[in-house]
């Protein structure tokens, strides 16, 4: 296991209590990423942690590769399975809509997380992603947050124009940003199949 991957099995309470001493921005960011979920359909959440956003936003599926994370996701109502994003353990075109809230910068292949994203989407499905922007103020201030920092430190920050790019490599268009506030951005992306001549 990774030392990325340690921290949150190891931490996972202190990951979850986090959401609890900083309501506020927590607050923030939920009402940011949630005016860009799609309601209704049935929706994924990759890289769901403890719930803390696929409960409150009626996000019924999740997939985490932190047994202890999961575990809290579970006890908020999400059905949760224990996985990677880049092997997406769902059949192709199974969701109207997947989430990746603060995940990309955790990730070791966003390019095949994103294909994967897309492959399990049914045709028109959208992708949302929610992410700190590099040397964004947000950025800036939890690299200096000891106890968010402890997990930032294993976290790699891209750029809005490197995530649009890494969207449409992977097929999605439409992209546009949503909202993005002071370096947290929620970007879009819809899988659009041309039809056949």
């Amino acid at each position: 296991m990774t030392a990325k991957r340690r921290i949150f099995e190891d931490f996972a309470a202190d990951y979850d209590r986090w959401f609890d001493d900083h309501a506020e921005v927590y607050h923030a960011q939920l009402r940011l990423l949630g005016m860009a979920v799609p309601s209704p359909g049935l929706g994924l959440e990759v890289g769901v942690g403890s719930g803390r956003f696929a409960a409150p936003l009626g996000i019924r599926c999740g997939i985490d590769p932190s047994f202890p994370l999961a575990e809290m996701a579970k006890r908020r109502g999400v059905e949760v399975a224990i996985g990677i994003g880049e092997h997406l353990p769902y059949q192709s075109g199974s969701f109207d809509y997947a989430v990746m809230m603060t995940v990309i910068c955790f990730l070791d292949d966003i390019a095949t997380v994103l294909r994967e994203g897309f492959r399990v989407l049914a045709p028109s499905g959208i992708i949302v992603l929610g992410f700190i922007e590099r040397d964004g103020k947000i950025f800036r201030h939890y690299r200096a947050e000891p106890e968010k920092g402890r997990f930032l430190r294993h976290a790699r920050f891209h750029s809005l124009d490197e995530v649009i790019q890494k969207l449409h490599g992977a097929g999605f268009s439409s992209v546009e940003v949503t909202t993005r506030e002071y370096g947290f951005c929620v970007l879009s992306g819809e899988k659009k199949i041309s039809p056949i001549s």
